[in-house]
């Protein structure tokens, strides 16, 4: 919660310098073998034509580490700063293997095609801003190897036929428009929905003054939109993450948080106190059936753990709430 107000401090990709951005470069290129190297191991027995190719893609990755590493030494010296991808505001993430086991050929294949992606968009926004001739050759060449790898599909002996272009440029929109748009937006909906239970209820049954309920619900919702909002342009200028533009990022942020919180704080312009909690209980259930709908829809999460997820985290705001006005 403490998060909101004041993010984990970063440093922002553009006060980099160019030994910083080859640092970054050499570590970012360290964890990527690493992966690669546990994605092999991980499909090795039943795919073992594909470990191979994950294999060569690790080695690919420690050439990348190599050149880097000279330029360094010839610019810098042999000293390289500490500096990893959770130093660097907006920076891309990696998950490592252990999170998402069990490995099979797709999602290993969806994950290093993601790599990839992130890799080159990362090279190309280093190379932009080096001023040295022989570092912004360097970057861009690695940006170059990036993007020229053969279709990871291909490689994987997976079929990739010409008419299946259509499909994948629309697969690639779905996916920004799911970075953008969804992934904020259900974050929004979930802070909305969820935090604002316990101040509107705990002010319903405490006061059982609906009027005075509309006005804090609408305080906490109208709130947290804007605290929501901010915090996500601030989080993220999406250059090197590719999630696009902060402020659509922020603006659904911010907006389906205060409809997450206004929808149970709108049944409290009723003047019958019972009247209008049984209608925002009804809302709440609703959002939470909506948020479990979403997050199945479009994020790929299971119904059991989408349910189990935010029925239960609702309820137990919501009973925290109860009990607090009822104290």
């Amino acid at each position: 919660m403490l998060n909101r107000f004041w993010p984990s401090p970063r440093r922002p990709f553009e006060s980099l310098t160019e030994q910083e951005v080859l640092a970054l470069a050499i570590s970012s290129e360290e964890d990527d073998a690493r992966i690669y190297r546990a994605y092999a191991d991980g499909v090795r027995e039943e795919f073992p034509q594909s470990a191979k190719v994950f294999d060569d893609m690790a080695e690919e990755e420690n050439e990348h580490r190599r050149r880097l590493i000279e330029m360094h030494k010839r610019r810098f010296g042999d000293t390289i700063p500490l500096i990893r991808r959770e130093h660097v505001r907006g920076y891309y993430e990696r998950k490592p293997d252990w999170l998402v086991r069990p490995l099979g050929i797709e999602k290993v294949r969806e994950q290093a095609e993601k790599m990839e992606e992130q890799a080159y968009r990362f090279y190309m926004a280093a190379a932009a801003k080096a001023s040295n001739a022989d570092i912004r050759k360097l970057l861009g060449d690695l940006a170059a190897a990036e993007k020229g790898h053969s279709s990871l599909a291909q490689r994987l002996g997976l079929r990739h036929a010409p008419e299946n272009v259509r499909a994948q440029e629309a697969e690639t929109e779905r996916r920004q428009f799911i970075l953008t748009y969804v992934q904020p937006g259900l974050a929004g909906l979930m802070d909305g929905s969820v935090s604002t239970l316990a101040p509107i209820f705990a002010t319903a049954f405490a006061t059982q003054d609906t009027w005075t309920t509309f006005l804090v619900g609408t305080a906490a919702s109208v709130g947290a939109g804007i605290s929501m909002g901010f915090t996500e342009v601030a989080s993220d200028d999406g250059v090197i993450s590719g999630r696009g533009s902060p402020i659509k990022r922020g603006l659904a942020t911010g907006i389906m948080t205060t409809v997450g919180g206004m929808g149970h704080a709108l049944p409290y312009l009723i003047p019958h106190f019972w009247t209008a909690t049984t209608l925002a209980l009804v809302i709440v259930v609703v959002e939470l059936w909506a948020i479990a709908f979403i997050q199945n829809r479009w994020m790929e999460t299971p119904w059991s753990r989408a349910i189990f997820q935010v029925v239960l985290g609702g309820a137990l705001v919501f009973a925290a709430g109860m009990l607090i006005g009822n104290a």
